[in-house]
């Protein structure tokens, strides 16, 4: 089942409005996301295979006119690959589309200014909204990979409303991103899923030159309606600001509630909230063009290596395929003898043992997916020995590779039980984490077959954004060192570190002792308490670390912070014995 509509061969019929050729009127298919089969929808062409160049016309450019590129460029000659790629223009824009875009700018310049949290949801809604009248209009529907798309991107967008801390929230809204032009474009190969994921940018300059089209269209023949809205609105929006007003100086309590809910802009934020709005403008644009003809990613192809012969391919793999045996036959023997053994032995203890090797297994598990991919390009395809031979060989390493996998997690949280945890050592232990997962996802492929591989992949790598945003990557280091400290008299906290966490980690940090508590909590309190932050931009975790500080306040002046933070007993941070800290 194509994910890209198809065009019959039928001669188009005349347009009552333009006087210029229009395809055939279809009835309006069920909710809509994704393109609709080619016996449903007679819109846009086919998907299976590249459709003949279409010749110049008279029309083309003009509203309701023959179609142009999806570029833009009326007339333009197709290629082979732009014919594959580029999908005809859509229909004249909507008026719900418009709306939809109109609301996506006007909320951007009135919300985005102050920072990010619920806002983020807030201007995607009608963004969206946009997208799927656009996609309604030129005859897609939804289907169920669209759906997880596009669930999942509004999903990652609930991230900065959650959490005060920068990096998932960046992380979260990059991958929101992505999934929602998967959303748009449908992909499903290797090429079109990662193309695919930053395709949406492709669409703003045709986005923008369709909607200037279209409304120049639609204000010739409607200028009485576009008067009356205008009006209308004019209307309204003076009888909002007088009584208002009125209610406001009436009532202090109604005018408490009108500030905290009104975006608070002044003149000098006028060129930054113009920006803002054309983004948001450009954006949904975008969305919406991009909905209503999606450029054909899967049509971008690599061709297969050559095969090699069957001892060619595999004596190498299983030359590999030995090493990895006897490097995880002596971690067994190191698991089983105990770490003791190893400190005999080599005289290193549990964290140095650790730091020395976590880092060459985790660029030995990104080298091997390399190795597994190069090798699927070159591998022998003559029958179903060949097949059997590949997912033997292929199959062993990747079953060896997990148990690296597990041997650098391992050795992870041996370090971090010495030292604590810290904001890159659990990025590169998720790193590691979700290799394996990959490395399942590959095994899974073997057996059941790799149609779906490149979305399942793309799917855990959001699902593992989204996850660890929602646990809280500050909240975890803060609490994973305060345990260290509850339950050691001799383990220091490293102050330095955690007062530089974000307002997630105030619910931990609370936990602590003076005068730890106040110097880990003194920078957190001057940033939280003091910031003038409106509500659509003020996270959970923000509000949360705010009550608490306005409840238990920090104490003393701060004196008593360089001794905390120093020493190297249970007042301050202890290094490693050689006083370097690579993590």
């Amino acid at each position: 089942m194509s994910d890209q509509p198809s065009e019959p061969s039928r001669p188009p019929e005349k347009s009552e409005e333009a006087g210029t050729p229009r395809p055939p009127e279809q009835p309006d298919p069920p909710v809509t996301s994704e393109p609709a089969k080619p016996a449903e929808v007679a819109a846009t062409p086919s998907a299976d295979k590249p459709q003949p160049a279409r010749a110049r016309t008279a029309g083309a450019g003009k509203p309701g006119g023959p179609r142009q590129h999806a570029a833009g460029a009326p007339g333009a000659e197709d290629d082979g690959v732009t014919a594959r790629l580029r999908p005809a223009a859509p229909p004249l824009i909507r008026p719900a589309v418009l709306w939809s875009v109109l609301a996506t700018a006007v909320l951007s310049a009135l919300f985005l200014g102050d920072g990010i949290g619920v806002n983020l949801l807030i201007v995607a809604v009608p963004a969206a909204l946009a997208a799927f009248f656009a996609a309604r209009a030129a005859g897609r529907r939804l289907r169920p990979w669209t759906a997880t798309w596009a669930l999942g991107g509004l999903a990652l967008l609930a991230i900065p409303a959650l959490r005060d801390a920068g990096w998932p929230t960046f992380l979260a809204v990059v991958s929101a991103l992505a999934l929602g032009s998967l959303a748009l474009h449908g992909s499903r190969s290797w090429l079109g899923v990662l193309v695919g994921s930053l395709g949406l940018f492709d669409s703003v300059v045709p986005g923008i030159i369709w909607g200037v089209r279209g409304i120049r269209a639609r204000a010739d023949g409607s200028r009485a309606r576009w008067g009356a809205a205008l009006r209308t609105t004019a209307v309204a929006l003076v009888l909002l600001v007088v009584f208002g007003t009125l209610f406001a100086s009436a009532d202090a309590a109604f005018a408490d509630l009108l500030g905290s809910l009104m975006p608070d802009a002044s003149i000098g934020e006028g060129p930054w909230r113009i920006f803002l709005f054309a983004l948001g403008l450009a954006g949904a644009l975008a969305a919406a063009y991009a909905a209503a003809a999606p450029v054909r990613w899967d049509g971008l192809t690599v061709r297969p290596g050559k095969p090699r012969g069957r001892a060619e391919w595999a004596l190498p793999l299983m030359v590999l395929n030995l090493l990895f045996a006897a490097f995880i036959t002596l971690q067994l023997v190191v698991l089983l003898g105990g770490y003791e053994k190893v400190r005999a032995e080599t005289g290193l203890d549990h964290a140095e043992y650790a730091r020395q090797g976590f880092w060459q297994l985790l660029w030995a598990t990104l080298l091997t997916l390399l190795v597994i991919a190069l090798a699927l390009r070159w591998a022998p395809r003559g029958g179903s020995r060949d097949r059997t031979l590949v997912r033997a060989v292929l199959g062993t390493l990747c079953a060896l590779t997990l148990v690296v996998v597990a041997s650098a997690l391992r050795r992870m949280d041996l370090y971090v039980e010495e030292y604590g945890l810290t904001r890159l050592r659990i990025s590169v232990a998720a790193m590691e984490l979700w290799l394996g997962v990959v490395l399942i996802l590959i095994l899974a492929a073997g057996v059941f077959g790799a149609r779906f591989l490149p979305r399942a992949i793309a799917v855990s790598a959001a699902a593992g954004v989204l996850a660890f945003g929602l646990l809280s990557p500050d909240g975890l280091i803060a609490e994973q060192n305060v345990q260290r400290f509850e339950n050691s008299t001799s383990t220091a906290i490293d102050i330095d570190y955690v007062k530089d966490l974000s307002a997630d980690a105030v619910p931990a940090l609370d936990r602590l002792p003076e005068p730890e508590r106040s110097c880990a909590l003194r920078i957190i309190q001057n940033e939280v308490l003091h910031a003038d932050t409106p509500w659509y931009a003020t996270s959970w975790g923000e509000a949360r670390a705010k009550e608490i500080l306005e409840k238990r306040p920090v104490e003393g002046d701060g004196r008593d912070c360089y001794r905390a933070g120093r020493s190297g007993t249970r007042d301050g941070y202890q290094p490693d014995d050689d006083g370097y800290d690579p993590y």
